[in-house]
């Protein structure tokens, strides 16, 4: 038997350094030369000791690093706003009762006492935290809830939901796409998609802000490459990624031509709803206000944190696509799940959706008052969709610098802060970001302001970016 095996033992392994590639021979036989290296090598026993007196130096001389990097001193953190009590329709910040323009709270359910009372009951029963990861033992059963829900309210086949919004649609693009993959994406896309896409290692092709020619150029130029090389074309996926209302401009995006580039170019789509969701039509969205059917689009994520109220955030989609991301969403694998009470508050969310479908009209109508009165500013001028309940503020004359209009729109907002009215200017990480946006004021709009709120609101900004630029 060993006479017969050796033979043929030794054929295998001809055939198989015959057939492998040259790089893979020359690899293996690199990393065999290694491991006899480190077998056989041994330490000299050489090794300087050093004397008490040179130890004693090095440790003078040396100089650790500091725990905490050094922060320069006009950086907006060390700008410190003191936020106490309830955040709602007003807010107090450093002491001060305010008209509150800055949450994202654009449905006013902070201050629902049914949601409140559900959110204590939960925590009863269930204490703070689940512990844990879904896949692992931080799934409860309001998790499985708010999932069953969420589907049924967008009328998709599933819902998978992540604890943290950032991470949601963060998690999802890097879970389909590849590094082999093209993603197309509008250039004024959110912070989050931006990391998404860096996760992805996808080739990115950026196309101008909601300017469909300049997409459809870079469509057909793809599609020009893909003919020259039909091989690698029909191993290659095709994304387009974009926001129902764009977080960074507060304008809406032009789905139903996005949907038709999509079949054209045979795209598989994304789509971002975390400030449409809640807010456009019936609270579904971007789809349900233009009568898209959803179908249309291959993965619709939102976030909890904005009309909802709560945290987190949720994908929507067929069971196929969205089963995918229970074993690639980086952020639903290895993240804590969503603190039982908080997934109870959305459940409680979805419920007053369903009860009272009257507040979406008055939120849009909202928006409209908002849109009217901020369009008057003398020298500001105002961003944003009539319908969109976030809106930017920039400075109707444009600056030297992107930092000398970071200072002035501070200034801005922290004399309004004094008289009454909190709004926040726009953080961005000017140097992180793809293409920052230009400096601004975000405005936050909830279903609860009065038109005198807003009048009283408008009045004060008036005056004080008049005061303000009047001293520059």
């Amino acid at each position: 038997m060993v006479t017969v095996a050796v033979p043929y033992i030794f054929n295998e392994i001809y055939s198989v350094f015959k057939n492998a590639p040259p790089y893979a021979l020359f690899l293996e036989v690199f990393l065999l030369f290694a491991v006899i290296w480190l077998i056989f090598h041994k330490s000299n026993g050489k090794t300087k000791k050093l004397s008490p007196e040179e130890k004693a130096r090095i440790i003078e001389n040396w100089t650790p690093e500091p725990l905490v990097a050094f922060t320069p001193e006009d950086d907006p953190a060390l700008k410190e706003r003191l936020v106490t009590g309830r955040v709602g329709k007003r807010v107090t910040v450093n002491g001060v009762d305010c008209l509150n323009l800055a949450s994202h709270n654009y449905l006013g359910l902070l201050e629902n006492p049914e949601i409140t009372e559900s959110a204590i009951k939960s925590l009863r029963k269930y204490g703070v935290g689940s512990c844990g990861p879904r896949g692992f033992y931080g799934t409860v059963d309001v998790h499985l809830e708010l999932e069953e829900r969420l589907a049924q309210f967008m009328n998709m086949e599933e819902a998978v939901v992540y604890s943290y919004a950032f991470s949601t649609i963060a998690s999802a693009i890097p879970a389909y796409s590849k590094r082999a993959d093209i993603i197309f994406v509008d250039e004024a896309v959110n912070f989050s998609i931006q990391k998404g896409l860096d996760a992805s290692r996808s080739k990115i092709v950026f196309f101008k802000h909601n300017d469909m020619k300049d997409l459809e150029a870079k469509l057909e130029e793809q599609a020009k490459l893909d003919k020259k090389n039909p091989r690698k074309a029909a191993k290659t996926r095709k994304f387009l990624v974009a926001e129902g209302i764009y977080f960074n401009t507060g304008e809406i995006c032009p789905l139903r031509e996005l949907v038709e580039l999509r079949k054209k170019y045979k795209l598989r789509m994304f789509l971002d709803e975390s400030i449409s969701f809640g807010c456009l039509g019936k609270g579904k969205g971007l789809t349900e206000h233009l009568g898209i059917d959803k179908i249309e689009i291959d993965l619709i994520s939102a976030s909890l944190e904005h009309s909802i109220s709560s945290i987190g955030g949720f994908c929507v989609g067929s069971s196929f696509i969205v089963e995918h991301q229970r074993l690639s969403g980086l952020g639903y694998c290895f993240s804590a799940s969503l603190p039982p009470l908080l997934a109870q508050a959305a459940i409680s969310a979805l419920d007053t959706f369903e009860k009272d479908p009257q507040m979406f009209d008055q939120l849009q109508e909202k928006c409209s008052l908002v849109q009217e009165k901020f369009s008057k500013f003398t020298n500001l001028t105002l961003r944003g969709d009539i319908l969109s309940p976030l809106k930017h503020l920039y400075l109707r004359k444009e600056l030297s610098s992107y930092e000398e209009e970071r200072e002035v729109l501070e200034k801005v907002s922290e004399e309004c802060i004094k008289r009454g009215v909190a709004v926040v200017k726009a953080e961005y990480l000017d140097k992180i970001e793809k293409f920052c946006p230009r400096a601004s004021i975000r405005i936050a709009i909830n279903r609860l302001l009065t038109k005198d709120d807003i009048t009283t609101a408008f009045d004060t900004i008036e005056e004080v970016s008049k005061k303000v630029l009047a001293q520059k």
